[in-house]
């Protein structure tokens, strides 16, 4: 019979190596493993879907971001994105992102989005019925990279005008970069605003 203080050392012993071992497996090689895997056949993901211009990064495919000029006003030459609530205005903040938490009920988001649906009107020179939901409400993450077709074709005019630019062909660019459901069926029909915005910078729709 193994007396209990011996048995209680080996159990003790079997626990330390088993905890070794899932450490390294776990905690080490699996995470390189990962990160290699990901390095060869998903370079682009892996360094966070940065987009180029000019040979250096202005953004992620997968984060919003403001086009405003330095006192924060939004650019008319650009499209602009939805509303954001991450971080202090105007948004778009990585290190804060969230939504406002106000419910569908509360007053204030009803007064917020009416502000909202006049400014964007005013802005686009449109009619405020015609203003589309995303244009008036953020995101969850308040770090939502794309806007739906009909805010990004209401937009088409007014980055025309302020491009000097023919509006059919600004609104058949906005057409190019739809991007359909994930799938086929998951998920809205989207634009991406960054790869939009650089698109035009490049000359296209000209």
């Amino acid at each position: 019979m193994v007396p209990p203080l011996r048995l209680s050392w080996r159990r003790l012993l079997i626990a330390v190596r088993m905890l070794i071992v899932v450490t390294v497996l776990c905690g080490l090689l699996y995470p390189l493993a990962v990160a290699g895997v990901a390095g060869v056949f998903f370079s682009r993901q892996a360094r966070g879907s940065l987009v180029d211009a000019q040979g250096r990064p202005v953004g992620s495919a997968l984060l919003g971001q403001a086009f405003t000029d330095a006192q924060g006003a939004p650019l008319r030459q650009y499209f602009q994105p939805r509303p954001s609530a991450a971080g202090l205005a105007p948004g778009y903040d990585a290190m804060s992102s969230g939504a406002s938490n106000l419910g569908p009920t509360n007053p204030e988001l009803s007064t917020l989005i009416a502000r909202r649906r006049e400014a964007v009107a005013a802005f686009d020179g449109v009619p405020p019925q015609q203003v589309p939901p995303d244009a008036v409400t953020a995101s969850g993450s308040g770090l939502d990279p794309d806007i739906s077709p009909a805010y990004a074709l209401e937009q088409a005019d007014r980055v025309a005008a302020a491009r000097g630019l023919d509006p059919g062909a600004v609104r058949a660019l906005v057409l190019a970069h739809v991007r359909g459901r994930a799938l086929g069926v998951l998920g809205e029909p989207r634009v991406n605003v960054l790869e939009l915005n650089l698109a035009l910078d490049g000359g296209a729709g000209r």
